[in-house]
């Protein structure tokens, strides 16, 4: 029998049915529950779990009581730590049969660190608004539930194998009304989707997505049905690398997601109106490539091997910054030299050892590390004239007393210390005396005076 309460540290500690606290930011609690654990799984069998936070909120920490026969409110797969992401912890066991609660045999939903706090937040704190983003998925034969009105008129219609004729037909009719909705294709486990030819349906399609196509997809040559003004674009990591070319012919582009995909990258250079742009499992020389992006606010660099980033102040006007998982990368000077920077996101960079000087980043209100296992010297922190929220999530080789350096930082509000125990993230905001950061920061506003 399990010792409550306690963090765990693999899934090997959980059982269904374990309900969890999740500290909200007005001092109240919600509840996250332990649906299944798939141990037998081929990616995460020793990490990952399926969880559910519960339509649930109360002033004290749940208990088996208090969570008596409360529905699901959302649930997905979650790594094992996120359970005590913010100060949260397993406090016992319920049965799940005793709720009425059953689970789906097929989960596609990941949620990320901070996911169940937000979903919690959004339900008790901010009353539950209309979602202003939504996700849908759909399969032949299409139902009058499928193709439901959009009370946001903003989200992403996603399907895994081809609909019939008829459906694209349908399909097409519902997102004309609907010009900010997104289409996305990804999976083909039945084999169908070979290329993007189904396009012909929506030639006024401005915002597709192609990914987790890694042995079916073959060409990429059906993009040219797609209007020339498209907005957004996101290619998959396909075993056949596609020729990008294709990507020429839309000069409009603003938001680009490349996998892995390096057959005539250098198209990029010609689409001087992006202002988004990811590219994941790609390695480039240096930047040069990206030096005609004038307009580009957002860059994500996310594994590949990447590691001279000298002209990164000479790239667009960046706001938002993510390097994630970069092979190789151990000198991040050249961010320190980003003016209009809001947003820093540093992931799991494991041969960076220290934060440059950041007192050229004038404009920079969040900086988020993650597993940054190198990192142990927060002081560069305190030269971000505008700094206002820090959110160290996994970064468990720190102790609550490394985080001195952000005491007393003028701007700063907010603070997550996530340092892998309870104890330690307690601490941690005992000694400073702050909320939690909360929500997202949204990096295309400008910077309050």
């Amino acid at each position: 029998m399990a010792d409550y309460p306690f963090v765990p540290k693999s899934n090997a500690q959980l059982e269904p049915g374990q309900f969890w606290s999740i500290p909200l930011s007005d001092g109240r609690f919600a509840c996250g529950r332990v649906l299944r654990i798939d141990r037998a799984a081929s990616y995460g069998a020793r990490t990952m779990f399926v969880g559910a936070v519960l339509d649930w909120v109360g002033d004290a920490p749940p208990t088996d009581v208090a969570i008596a026969g409360r529905p699901v409110l959302a649930l997905g797969r979650a790594h094992v730590r996120l359970i005590g992401e913010g100060g949260g912890s397993v406090l016992g066991i319920r049965a799940l049969e005793a709720d009425g609660i059953t689970v789906p045999a097929q989960i596609n939903t990941h949620w990320g660190a901070g996911y169940p706090a937000a979903r919690a937040e959004r339900r008790f704190i901010k009353g539950d608004p209309p979602p202003a983003f939504e996700r849908r998925a759909i399969r032949s034969p299409l139902t009058g539930e499928m193709l439901r009105p959009s009370t946001s008129g903003r989200g992403v219609v996603q399907f895994d194998r081809l609909l019939s004729d008829d459906d694209f037909g349908l399909l097409a009719d519902w997102f004309r009304q609907y010009p900010e909705m997104g289409l996305r294709v990804y999976g083909s486990y039945d084999g169908s989707i070979r290329d993007l030819e189904f396009l012909r349906y929506f030639p006024f399609l401005r915002r597709f997505e192609a990914d987790a196509l890694y042995d079916k997809l073959t060409s990429l040559d059906g993009l040219r049905h797609l209007p020339a003004d498209v907005e957004e674009l996101g290619i998959g990591w396909t075993k056949q690398k596609l020729d990008l070319a294709i990507l020429g012919r839309f000069r409009e582009l603003k938001t680009l997601s490349i996998e892995g995909q390096t057959r005539h990258l250098d198209v990029i250079a010609r689409l001087t109106s992006l202002e988004d742009l990811t590219l994941r499992s790609i390695t480039l020389p240096d930047l040069s490539l990206l030096l005609p992006l004038r307009r580009l606010q957002s860059l994500d660099l996310k594994l590949g091997g990447t590691k001279d980033l000298r002209l990164l102040p000479r790239v667009g006007a960046l706001r938002y910054l993510e390097l994630w998982l970069i092979r190789g990368l151990t000198d991040i000077a050249a961010i320190g030299h980003l003016p209009e920077l809001r947003y820093l996101f540093l992931q799991a960079l494991k041969h960076v050892e220290s934060l440059p000087d950041l007192s050229e980043d004038v404009a920079l209100r969040r900086v988020h590390l993650e597993a940054m296992k190198g990192i142990r010297d927060l002081r560069p922190l305190r030269t971000a004239p505008r700094l206002e929220e820090v959110v160290l999530a996994d970064m468990r080789h720190l102790q609550p007393a490394d985080l001195e350096p952000l005491i007393g930082l003028p701007r700063l509000k907010a603070v997550f210390a996530g340092l892998g125990s309870q104890r330690k993230n307690r601490a941690a905001t005992e000694l400073l005396g702050l909320p939690s950061v909360t929500g997202q920061l949204d990096w295309r506003e400008p910077t309050p005076g």
